[in-house]
C-alpha cells in the first residue's frame, strides 16, 4: 500500500494519505527520530515510485508498508 500524499502539521506530526483512501494523522517521532533531526523534517519528500516517505535527499525511508503499520499500532495504542 503506497503512500500518495503527506502533509507535515507540527514537529515530528504527519498527516498521510494512503492508496487505499485512509488519511492518517501520526508522531513519527518514534520512527524517525534518531535519524532526522527536527530541522530536516522540510526535507521530506514522496518517492512516487515506492510510495516511500524520504528524508535527507533519500538517505532515510520509511517503506509504505510500514508506515501504514506504524499508524495503526499508534492509533491502538492511543484508544488504550
Amino acid at each position: 500500500m503506497k503512500l500518495q500524499q503527506f502533509e507535515q502539521l507540527d514537529g515530528y506530526r504527519f498527516k498521510l494519505v494512503f492508496e487505499n483512501g485512509e488519511t492518517r494523522q501520526t508522531d513519527l517521532k518514534e520512527l524517525v527520530g534518531d535519524y532526522v533531526a527536527i530541522d530536516a523534517l522540510c526535507s521530506a519528500r514522496l518517492d512516487p515510485e515506492w510510495g516511500c516517505l524520504e528524508f535527507n535527499g533519500g538517505l532515510v525511508d520509511i517503506e509504505p508498508k510500514t508506515l501504514y503499520k506504524f499508524t495503526c499500532t499508534e492509533q491502538l495504542e492511543r484508544a488504550a
